[in-house]
């Protein structure tokens, strides 16, 4: 196993601050690993930075009538002070618009180009004449061809999780003007991943197929089943790291082709700090380096970062990839444009001195190995149940028996086999779960060793003893305070705001974890202990209410308007209407598509003749429901071919709260199939 650690975690936007979605699901867990490496004696780069570069940023500046520059100067400063207050503990946080990340982005792309890494093509893109610019995947809006959410993106579906191309999506609209973009001509340059299909089922396939998460390993194999495809690698935008060559003007790099270039520009700019090689950490076998991500971003993690390291032959692979499924909030989908968040900047704001208590929260249900979810009572329970009464309880417990009973010092005693075997297992477990990614098991582990503690101290009753038995009660706080120590040790990664609390109550320095194994006696006898507050105080219910209240405003606001919407379509006349045929129809015989997990194919019978309809409802229907349902189709739809299948129409849905589809089905239930609608 190598001594050097290189830990990345996911650049975050800098269109927006970030929420406890990202914090459960990426930076938390990433610093609990980076805290615990550095326990373990290992040499520690823990790197980050904001992503200045991407399309929500120019979105977002439009939106607010100001610049990228001074969306991202904004966003920036309030994200790296959000990951401070929370004790993320990187290395070097940096940004995508330092001189160093240009420099070395554009390095990167020439050493492709001039190893003929690339293919130049010249392509049709999209193009919004009355803007006069080639528009991003992200300004192009229109319907899903998997889903048929009618607001996908033109690089993918948030919807159904699609990833997508621009020529995929069903009447593509320019975000810009609204109007049908026309395609025109113009040169890229392209990164051929099938070229690397056979590194890739090499490396991931066979290579960690036993030590990946599966959600990872599933998705990547998935990629790799349906045959990859070149990727262009530079972009028609004005706002971006500009390609290096000549002729390229109003061509900038692809931003996830500059983005996790970050993590080495940012490496580099800590190692010239701190006199470090950051070659050692990149282009060194001895170096393991673990990406921290979301699951949203394993494609470019595994898929195209990979490929872009093997065609330049310096850069070492991800040793792992540990990612995250996504958290949910009061059981709906975390969502910037609807403010449906926990923002990181006011929690701090709001709970001051309770960082750890989010800390523990998230940890407790990290979204792992599946979306999770997070309320605000759960929240206040865990403070007051687990950390007040649990952990608080049995810190102050050792704290203020012993300074009144014991002048403060640690009496004497002997550490029974029982008490030294459940602290010798709760630092084992605590360290083999976090080397396997297992953070909750983790955190379970160090909080069974607090429960321990407790029901010692509860069985041994010094508060009796010491009245009859000075002797008998010294015993059980000098065992006490061996737990207590362990206990502040173990805390430190993921609490390390009371770890830090605890250290100065018992007069205690932080160890190596191996030292921390090795060692029996944990705080001699004569050791003194301090008076202290109490280590977490309870949350009332006012503070909740308020917080619950809080988001129900949101919801009131979002009932009232809503942010995402897209304009108008363009005015129609009563004539353009007619056109459109409408009729009700039943749903004959449905099955899953083969390879298409959001897929049914469909057989309807309209009245009219006995047609297939391809639909993306597979995620809220399942076949057998829907057999017999009566619905609405667009009759008249040019028909169109999705996986191999012709689609003759469209079925009519609408999207419940809860994310599901529903079917726009007439209120009788007796109307005949063929009846015309409007």
């Amino acid at each position: 196993m190598s001594n050097r650690k290189m830990i990345t975690a996911a650049l975050p936007y800098a269109n927006g601050p970030v929420h406890i979605g990202h914090l459960a699901g990426v930076y938390i867990p990433a610093d609990v690993y980076a805290r615990f490496q550095r326990r373990l004696g290992k040499d520690v780069a823990f790197i980050c930075g904001s992503d200045e570069h991407g399309i929500p940023i120019t979105i977002r500046a439009k939106k607010e009538g100001v610049t990228p520059q001074d969306i991202v100067d904004k966003y920036h400063g309030i994200i790296k002070k959000s990951f401070s207050d929370l004790g993320i503990s990187f290395d070097e946080y940096s940004r995508t618009t330092s001189p160093k990340h240009y420099e070395t982005s554009q390095d990167f792309f020439k050493v492709l180009y001039e190893k003929g890494k690339f293919t130049e093509e010249v392509s049709e893109q999209y193009f919004d004449e009355q803007a006069g610019e080639f528009l991003a995947d992200r300004y192009i809006v229109g319907t899903c061809p998997n889903c048929g959410n009618e607001n996908a993106y033109g690089d993918q579906c948030e919807k159904c999780g699609s990833t997508l191309s621009p020529s995929e999506l069903i009447n593509p609209k320019s975000m810009l003007s609204g109007n049908v973009p026309i395609l025109k001509d113009t040169k890229n340059w392209y990164l051929p991943l099938n070229e690397y299909e056979d590194f890739l089922n090499e490396w991931i396939i066979e290579g960690h197929k036993d030590d990946w998460k599966p959600n990872v390993y599933g998705q990547v194999k998935s990629w790799l089943n349906d045959g990859l495809k070149p990727r262009a690698m530079t972009r028609d935008l004005n706002w971006g790291v500009p390609v290096p060559l000549p002729n390229a003007e109003g061509k900038v790099l692809y931003v996830w082709f500059d983005a996790p270039i970050g993590y080495i520009s940012f490496t580099k700019e800590w190692a010239e700090k701190n006199g470090k090689d950051w070659k050692d950490y990149w282009q060194s076998e001895s170096s393991d380096l673990v990406h921290f991500i979301g699951k949203d971003n394993i494609v470019f993690h595994c898929i195209i970062f990979p490929a872009m390291m093997k065609a330049h032959g310096d850069y070492i692979m991800p040793k792992n990839v540990p990612a995250f499924e996504f958290l949910n909030l009061e059981n709906d989908k975390i969502s910037t444009s609807r403010n449906w968040a926990v923002w990181a900047h006011e929690y701090v704001e709001e709970f001051p001195g309770q960082q750890d208590v989010l800390r523990y929260a998230l940890l407790s249900s990290a979204p792992e190995t599946k979306d999770n979810n997070f309320t605000w009572k759960d929240f206040q329970t865990k403070n007051n149940s687990e950390l007040v009464n649990k952990f608080g309880n049995f810190i102050n417990r050792v704290i203020s028996f012993t300074n009144k009973n014991f002048e403060g010092k640690v009496p004497d005693g002997i550490l029974d086999e029982t008490s030294k075997a459940a602290i010798k297992t709760a630092i084992e477990d605590v360290k083999n779960y976090l080397e396997k990614y297992e953070f909750r098991n983790a955190l379970n582990a160090f909080m069974g060793l607090v429960d321990y503690g407790n029901l010692y101290l509860q069985n041994a009753e010094p508060w009796k003893t010491i009245k009859n038995d000075p002797k008998e009660a010294a015993q059980s706080l000098f065992v006490g305070a061996q737990i207590a120590a362990v206990v502040a040790q173990l805390c430190e990664p993921f609490m390390p705001f009371s770890a830090e609390k605890l250290f100065g109550y018992f007069n205690i320095e932080k160890k190596n974890w191996n030292d921390l194994q090795n060692t029996e006696i944990h705080i001699e006898s004569g050791h003194k202990i301090e008076e202290a507050p109490l280590l977490f105080t309870k949350i009332e219910d006012s503070v909740i209410e308020a917080q619950i209240q809080k988001l129900e405003n949101t919801k009131q606001n979002n009932k009232k308007t809503n942010p995402n919407a897209n304009p108008m379509k363009e005015e129609i006349t009563f004539d353009d209407f007619t056109k459109i045929d409408l009729r009700t129809a039943t749903i004959l015989e449905a099955e899953k598509v083969e390879k298409a997990d959001k897929l049914l194919k469909l057989t309807v019978d309209t009245g009219v003749d006995v047609r297939t309809v391809v639909s993306g409802i597979a995620e809220s229907f399942t076949p057998e429901e829907i057999i017999g349902k009566q619905v609405m189709i667009l009759l008249n739809l040019a028909p169109r071919k999705i996986r191999g299948i012709e689609s003759q129409g469209m079925l009519l849905l609408t999207t419940k709260p809860d994310g599901k589809l529903s079917f726009v089905t007439p209120d009788d239930s007796n109307v005949e199939n063929g009846i015309e609608i409007g």
